[in-house]
């Protein structure tokens, strides 16, 4: 078989049975989407779809992968629509499967990615259910675990309303803003037979694309404000993968002049080595974008994550003075329940728009310019020879090792200095997890590296060693399947991110420093991180302790990779975050 070939893993006997079953109209539906892959964690609740997607459609279209925990199928649905822009599907068994995937669906929602999620339940009709496990894995409400964040939910009872609701979700998710949506199917109504097919139904009639485009008035004011603005700051935000939009935002920033913060929240979304870059991206605004920022006269945001904060980073004292212009459809999922909408910005141009339809509107309306000329690259730095390993210089000697190819950073660490890699295409960084929680990036880079497999690039994942104690399971589907891709866990052996707090309340509260490794660090015994990768199928390295060994060991690992295998690193890194970072996590301790 060849190495990266799932068409031909796990191949169904083919079956002569002719009767019909309500989870056939459900198979049917969710092949008519034309989405190649369901990510699952199998249960009973839904053993009826089960059942029609290998003995009715064959395990091809969709083809499911099977996944070790809820949060992994979800994770990998997940990743796959950050670098596709696209849905994927994920099956959770029951309530509790669904209890499992929630971190991986708020992920998803707060990272405005689009999932669709299937789920089940136990027979809505109390006389149907089998003794105590049918009654304990039946909801009265089950998607209420989820609605709050989730696009869109329903409980289909019939074959006939379960295939409106897998279009109306792949719709609905698919669509600007976009995010995850839930369909729980009632066992029996999956398991209950037909007296014959559903009529035949066009997808495409009941998914109408939405233009989310920006109205030309507010184009016209936009462009106004910029024309004569003399110190423009844009805040490159949530932008899609498209390459000729990556283009179209080059080149409307030189036609405007405008300076460009990005940030690691979100995917490589402009030339982070181009002229009008500020500094390298981070989770939190740098000390170069914070001056910039402060010293604009009009700031344009094209959905960017958490506009009110970067604002009150660069102004701590009061509103800016600068015109604010916001792009965004995001509002349109903003609730009461959850506060990932951010802080309310002061903006005095709003135009609710796709980011991206907007930027085309706006250069259509400017004459041509001459492209400025990028820097030309640098050389890269010299690793350091020796000695214990810090994440900047990890990532020089990666640098190296990958030197002259198309590489993909599916995940980064907290620890991670946006300065240290430049990205210059919109697959070279997929951005952050979304939600903030631990355990989400080893899932989430299979499934990039699922969506990545056969383009030429090269997928690589760094994670914290928490991040992949938590997720580490993930790497069993991607071995299973034939998913290339390495991952590189930057252990520091301690949850550290808790440790610079501790040290905050500490200071705060004039008690002792030295003590907040206490319920932190991951040691005695140490954890064996490449025993884990091996025990999943993938090859494990290390752990690497010294500079000297890291060219070596990468080599051997990108080497696994491009074979097509799983390669995990286990890196032995000095605890530690950038000056931004650290800033940022300790700005207002005494």
């Amino acid at each position: 078989m060849p190495p990266n070939d799932t068409a031909n893993i796990e191949r169904p006997t083919p079956s002569a049975g002719n009767r019909l079953f309500g989870s056939d109209a459900v198979a049917d539906a969710l092949r008519a989407l034309e989405i190649p892959y369901i990510a699952l964690n199998p249960g009973a609740s839904y053993r009826g779809l089960h059942d029609s997607l290998v003995n009715h459609l064959g395990n091809a279209a969709p083809q499911m992968l099977l996944c070790l925990h809820e949060e992994a199928a979800v994770a990998i649905a997940h990743g796959w629509a950050k670098v596709t822009g696209t849905p994927m599907l994920a099956a959770v068994h029951s309530n509790v499967g669904l209890f499992h995937a929630t971190m991986a669906i708020f992920n998803a929602w707060c990272d405005r990615m689009p999932v669709i999620v299937l789920g089940a339940t136990g027979p809505v009709d109390a006389a149907s259910r089998r003794p105590w496990i049918d009654w304990i894995h039946t909801a009265q409400d089950q998607g209420a675990i989820v609605r709050n964040y989730v696009k869109w939910d329903a409980q289909p009872a019939s074959p006939t309303a379960a295939r409106e609701a897998v279009f109306r979700g792949a719709w609905l998710a698919g669509t600007a803003p976009m995010a995850p949506v839930y369909i729980n199917l009632d066992a029996h109504m999956q398991e209950a037979p037909m007296d014959a097919a559903l009529p035949p139904a066009d997808p495409r009639r009941f998914m109408p694309v939405v233009v989310a485009g920006a109205p030309e008035h507010l184009v016209c004011q936009a462009l106004e404000l910029l024309r004569a603005a003399t110190r423009p700051v844009v805040l490159m935000g949530r932008v899609g993968r498209d390459v000729a939009a990556w283009g179209r935002r080059l080149h409307l920033m030189e036609a405007l002049g405008a300076r460009v913060i990005t940030d690691l929240k979100v995917g490589a979304a402009f030339p982070t080595d181009h002229p009008l870059h500020v500094g390298g991206p981070g989770v939190f605004p740098g000390p170069d974008a914070v001056r910039v920022l402060a010293a604009a006269d009009v700031v344009l945001s094209l959905d960017w994550v958490d506009l009110a904060g970067t604002l009150k980073a660069a102004f701590p004292t009061g509103a800016p003075a600068a015109r604010i212009i916001q792009v965004s459809l995001d509002q349109a999922l903003h609730n009461g329940w959850s506060a990932d909408h951010q802080g309310l910005a002061p903006v005095d141009l709003f135009v609710p728009a796709d980011p991206d339809l907007f930027a085309t509107a706006m250069l259509e309306q400017l004459a041509p310019t001459r492209s400025q000329t990028p820097t030309p690259p640098t050389a890269l730095p010299m690793p350091v020879a020796s000695g214990p390993i810090v994440v900047s210089d990890m990532a020089v000697v990666l640098r190296h090792s990958v030197a002259g190819r198309d590489v993909s950073l599916l995940h980064l660490p907290l620890s991670w200095d946006g300065a240290s890699w430049p990205f210059r295409h919109p697959l070279d960084f997929l951005g952050s997890d979304g939600g903030g929680g631990i355990g989400g990036g080893p899932g989430i880079s299979v499934g990039a590296a699922l969506a990545l497999r056969g383009s030429g690039r090269l997928p690589v994942s760094i994670c914290g060693d928490g991040d992949f104690l938590m997720g580490n399971t993930a790497l069993w589907t991607a071995a299973h399947y034939r998913i290339p891709l390495l991952i590189i866990v930057a252990n520091n052996q301690s949850f550290f991110n808790d440790e610079v707090h501790q040290e905050r309340m500490a200071r705060m509260r004039d008690r002792p420093v030295e003590n907040k490794w206490i319920g932190q660090r991951m040691t005695d015994p140490e954890i064996d991180l490449a025993a884990m990768a091996r025990a999943q199928g993938a090859q494990g390295f290390g752990p690497v302790h010294n500079m000297e060994d890291l060219p070596a060991v990468f080599a051997d690992a990108i080497a696994v990779v491009d074979a097509g295998g799983v390669a995990v690193v286990d890196v032995r890194v000095q605890p530690g975050y950038t000056p931004a970072m650290a800033s940022a996590l300790t700005r207002h301790s005494p």
